[in-house]
């Protein structure tokens, strides 16, 4: 659906150009609106810098991302500890140092502490995987009322993300009025 509007824009943008390349006559150019680079009624949004750089995220998702971090730094340290461990125990076996039965106890306490950390991870790491997809929920929420707002008096036909353009006019880039919205409507939020 939104790849057949965008294609009718842009044929339709494409018309515009052919008309004001062609000669026209006189009853022609009175019917015809000209467009120029830079008209308003199309403009483009840097998604990434606006959720990069808004409140929401440098107050809210900063602290997430460095939980998020942190918890993996963890479990890898954890995991590593165990394997290390197990290599430990599995090297003094070998050469002697402990009987079979004491080795198989601490086998099993290793297993039991392994499965007890495998079960502890997935929990935090489905609590942490909600709140992330809580927090990208709620920057979306943002950014959609943000343009939204903008657009209210349907002055821009088309607005689409600067990642899907080769090439547009940096006078229909309306990064930073959406970024200002987006920090209005989140201080909103939070009196």
């Amino acid at each position: 659906m939104m790849k057949k509007t965008l294609f009718t824009a842009l044929v339709a943008a494409l018309a515009l150009v052919a008309c004001n390349n062609q000669p026209t006559t006189t009853a022609t150019t009175e019917n015809v609106v000209t467009r120029e680079t830079g008209s308003s009624d199309i403009a483009y949004v840097q998604v990434e810098a606006v959720l990069a750089q808004c409140d929401l995220f440098l107050k809210e998702g900063a602290a997430l991302q460095e939980k998020t971090e942190k918890a993996q730094k963890s479990w890898a340290q954890r995991e590593q500890n165990l394997q290390a461990e197990a290599a430990q125990l599995q090297e003094k076996y070998q050469k002697g140092l402990i009987t079979t039965n004491d080795a198989q106890l601490k086998q099993q306490s290793i297993e039991k502490r392994a499965a007890s950390y495998q079960s502890s991870m997935q929990k935090e790491a489905k609590k942490l995987e909600e709140e992330n997809f809580v927090f990208t929920n709620r920057a979306q929420d943002l950014l959609q009322r943000a343009v939204h707002d903008i657009n209210a008096d349907h002055r821009y036909k088309l607005i689409v993300n600067a990642s899907a353009l080769i090439d547009a006019d940096s006078t229909l880039n309306i990064t930073s009025i959406v970024l200002n919205k987006v920090n209005e409507l989140y201080a909103a939020e939070q009196k």
